[in-house]
């Protein structure tokens, strides 16, 4: 599915264990319903349909997202998640506040533009509105957890404190009630820009990514991936970063991602030879790219498509080559170590035939195909993912496996359901935060204010941005995190010289990284779950594994090439020094050169150093990088310091 990781995944399996008593039941029926309801409102505004003479105004429909999806949130998501218990009537209560607080709100969307409510309202708005702010802020803890929660409290409270902040964080003061007129029924706040790129463009990616699932796309992605790599050396971690790079450009969500080709991949790994806590380590950062790769990137892609003011298929067009590359990086490494191992692929007659598994996947293929088609090239973003959904349903119908039954049909609703109340619920909160930056003006003051301290230094602005994104996307979804740094380190780096582009990419790539670092290594600890391996143990490895994530932001922030930007000849000459510096750095991590084998630490220091050198803008720099390149190989060649066969690379092993 499409949407955004920690919380939308967090919520997956929530109501698919509803325990079987009446009222339970009957809340698992709520949550369909409402979940069909929001996906027919949607797609009625997206196609113009106005059935039933419905087509509301652009806040208004925001509004009765709002309504449907954060109703769903507080039946999906308990008070206390060790217990529903008794407190399940509170959750109805707060669900029926939502729906009633949301419509009233929704159905007098024209009064709130035309009558300019922001400014003065009558008092039923504002009891509507103060209801409305306690339900997201409740919604926002119990789907982003505790530290959003104090964050969109702290930050959304600025405005009342604003006037007596020291320095360049005084800002302008509202009254308690302007506050809340101002977040609820103005255009910055809870309807702002993330809730309307929710709206507008995720909600159709959502459908498409449990579509996807539901007709069992994942399964033949992970067969096609088998097909191609599974019987070269170390195959099956090879067919774990493919698949999982293939599903999640796809699906967009790393959680979700590991949950559905974890249980295959890792298995098969370990029964080849990778270790437990290796293999874990694999599919975490080969998961972790689903936020990076094209077409479909996370919900964060979509948010910064709308920041920035392009087209999504611009981000889609500059994130291309970046997430490439960390895929590259990625089978770099497993082959490097499977090569040290001596490790091999998996049985020929364990592999599925190429051609066979093509033709049962033409559904996905083409479904596929259409996505791009109406997103690159009719231009029609919202849309593209609606098409590509109804083309899969439509040519996945031809077989019993994959055709939707009335049971998968209720899943896939309720799957829809939970994906859209995670990130409305979050976004909802978000937009607490990004209205007291921007009501207080202190978003411009703060970026000012850090452009001056660094005092035009690009290399300190980078090193505090990352290790802001990197703190704050311990607490933060992803999608928090970058909005929250759009808004303050962003335009910094833009003023600085940097590309647009290349800066908010460098932000979300920083804020993804989490995902497989210690303490949190989301993705690392959910892995290791089906590994049975250490948690904090497999993300020191997925640490290791992702080294390029780290280094990556680094490279295009500094060398737009990269990110499409330049020309041809630019751009592939770029590409090719990168990689080449990406297998040096890879080769010196694992202690491993082609052609050469094993390589002791001397060389594997000066192995790595030289691919720093030759990642370097300069031509001097990656002529001198790729210099000590050759001399460490033909050194090592020539005083056969190296394993020469996978063989004695395995006799070896145990000392590197």
């Amino acid at each position: 599915m499409t949407t955004e990781t920690e919380v939308a995944d967090g919520l997956a399996g929530t109501p698919g264990t509803i325990a079987p008593t009446p009222v339970q039941r009957v809340v698992g029926w709520m949550v369909i319903a409402l979940g069909t309801l929001g996906v027919l409102m949607a797609i009625n505004q997206q196609f113009l349909l106005n059935l039933f003479g419905f087509q509301p105004l652009g806040n208004a429909y925001l509004y009765y997202l709002i309504a449907i999806f954060l109703a769903v949130t507080f039946l999906v998501l308990p008070v206390n998640r060790q217990s529903r218990g008794p407190l399940l009537v509170l959750d109805l209560v707060l669900a029926g506040l939502a729906l009633v607080s949301g419509f009233w709100l929704g159905a007098h969307g024209l009064d709130i533009i035309q009558r300019g409510w922001e400014y003065d309202a009558p008092p039923m708005a504002d009891i509507m509105a103060g209801i409305m702010i306690v339900l997201v802020l409740e919604g926002v803890r119990r789907a982003g957890g505790t530290i959003l929660l104090v964050t969109a409290l702290l930050f959304g409270s600025l405005p009342l404190y604003a006037d007596s902040l020291p320095g360049f964080l005084w800002g302008t003061q509202y009254s308690p009630v302007s506050t809340v007129r101002a977040y609820v029924l103005g255009v910055e706040g809870i309807i702002g820009i993330p809730m309307q790129v929710v709206a507008e463009l995720v909600i159709g990616f959502v459908i498409f990514g449990a579509v996807l699932v539901i007709t069992k796309g994942s399964d033949f992605f992970m067969d096609l991936a088998a097909a191609l790599l599974g019987h070269s050396r170390g195959g099956p971690a090879k067919v774990a970063v493919m698949g999982s790079g293939i599903l999640g450009s796809l699906s967009g969500s790393v959680i979700s991602n590991i949950l559905t080709s974890g249980p295959f991949s890792i298995p098969t790994m370990r029964k080849v030879g990778y270790p437990a806590s290796y293999a874990a380590a694999i599919e975490a950062c080969a998961s972790t790219g689903a936020t990076l790769m094209p077409p479909v990137m996370g919900t964060v892609a979509f948010v910064m498509a709308s920041f920035l003011g392009v087209p999504y298929s611009t981000i889609v067009i500059a994130a291309i080559i970046p997430a490439v590359l960390f895929y590259v990086a990625l089978l770099f490494q497993v082959d490097m170590f499977a090569a040290r191992r001596g490790l091999e692929g998996l049985p020929r007659e364990d592999i599925p035939p190429v051609w066979p598994v093509l033709k049962q996947g033409w559904p996905y293929l083409l479904s596929l195909a259409v996505l791009i088609f109406v997103l690159m090239g009719l231009r029609m973003e919202a849309r593209s993912p609606y098409y590509a959904s109804a083309v899969m349903l439509i040519a996945t119908a031809f077989r019993k496996e994959t055709r939707i039954t009335l049971a998968r049909a209720i899943d896939l609703m309720r799957d829809i359901a939970i994906n859209i109340a995670g990130l409305v619920a979050v976004l909802a909160g978000i937009g607490l935060v990004v209205g007291g930056l921007s009501y207080t003006g202190i978003a411009g003051a703060f970026s000012r204010e850090l452009l001056l301290y660094a005092g035009g230094n690009v290399a300190l602005m980078l090193i505090a941005g990352a290790v802001t994104s990197f703190v704050l996307g311990m607490g933060m979804t992803v999608t928090a995190c970058y909005i929250f740094l759009s808004i303050l380190l962003a335009p910094a780096l833009v003023e600085a010289g940097l590309h647009p582009i290349a800066s908010h990419l460098f932000i979300l790539y920083w804020g993804m990284l989490s995902y497989i670092t210690p303490p949190v290594a989301l993705a690392a600890i959910t892995a290791a779950n089906i590994a049975g391996s250490k948690p904090m143990e497999t993300g020191f490895r997925a640490m290791r594994l992702g080294l390029p994530l780290f280094v990556l932001p680094f490279i295009f922030v500094n060398d737009p090439a990269l990110i499409m930007a330049g020309s041809f000849v630019d751009i592939v000459f770029r590409v090719v020094v990168t990689v080449i510096a990406l297998w040096a750095i890879t080769s010196a991590f694992e202690g491993w050169i082609y052609r050469v084998g094993r390589i002791g630490i001397i060389s594997r220091i000066a192995f790595g150093i030289g691919g720093v050198l030759i990642i370097l803008p300069e031509l001097m720099t990656s002529v001198i990088g790729l210099g000590v390149l050759i001399v460490v190989c033909v050194a090592n060649r020539l005083l056969h310091r190296g394993a020469a066969t996978p063989a004695a690379g395995l006799k070896e092993a145990d000392h590197g």
